[in-house]
């Protein structure tokens, strides 16, 4: 199988040259349909800056990011940015953008909010919404224009306990077949990490230090010898 994603010594810097931020450095990898990917480590290690160079968000400064071609993909924020609309027109809205007559685009919508449990809702302001409800909205959007990729930044960080769950599971059963998405997810929930992921990959300032099968990674003998930070972060040690 031809890899969705394939990174090439990539980087990103932010500001002028002399103080550049280096967000990402020298980042090769490659993504390979249906995996399921989790990206970890401590804030402010790259995570969220590789999802958005995956996703054409940010461009890279050094190297290359190259997608596998008509590649259909959807993004999920931390926190989901709702319209003032009502629940069904915030996922049609993206769908007649796309090309889709309005009419079909409302029935799309309320197919999407009854696949995350939502279709009852359908004509609710959005944002009057709980967060856990914005959350599977959101999911709903995405779903709604059948990505083959879903990249999701710390989806479930800002939900309690219930909500956080519901998502969890949505996550899950897109990643199974029929839909089988490749999902690539950022998380600081490693119990989510075990629970979501068949590959990890650890990022210390902006450089992938270790990428590995999620069951190496957090049980592997070797993890301490190979990568030290690794083993520091599951730990909770890292300083």
């Amino acid at each position: 199988m031809r890899p969705v994603f394939r990174l090439s010594s990539a980087s990103v810097h932010f500001g002028r040259p002399a103080s550049a931020v280096r967000a990402l450095s020298d980042v090769t990898l490659m993504i390979q349909p249906g995996e399921r990917v989790a990206l970890v480590g401590a804030n402010g290690c790259g995570k969220s800056t590789l999802l958005r160079l995956l996703h054409g968000l940010a461009a890279p400064t050094a190297g290359q990011v190259m997608h596998e071609p008509g590649l259909r993909q959807a993004m999920l924020f931390q926190r989901p940015h709702l319209l003032r609309l009502s629940v069904q027109s915030n996922i049609a809205l993206g769908l007649w953008l796309g090309g889709t007559p309005w009419g079909e685009a409302k029935i799309l919508a309320l197919t999407a909010l009854g696949r995350v449990g939502l279709a009852e809702l359908a004509l609710r302001p959005a944002r009057t919404l709980s967060g856990g409800q914005q959350q599977r909205v959101a999911l709903a959007r995405a779903w709604a224009t059948d990505p083959q990729v879903l990249l999701l930044d710390e989806p479930t960080a800002s939900l309690d306990p219930h909500a956080k769950r519901e998502v969890e599971a949505l996550i899950d059963e897109f990643a199974k077949p029929p839909s089988a998405m490749t999902l690539v997810f950022a998380s600081h929930n490693l119990g989510q990490v075990k629970r979501l992921a068949s590959r990890v990959i650890y990022l210390e300032h902006g450089r992938v230090l270790a990428d590995l099968p999620v069951s190496e990674f957090f049980s592997g003998p070797l993890l301490q010898l190979q990568y030290p930070a690794a083993h520091l972060f599951i730990k909770g040690e890292l300083v």
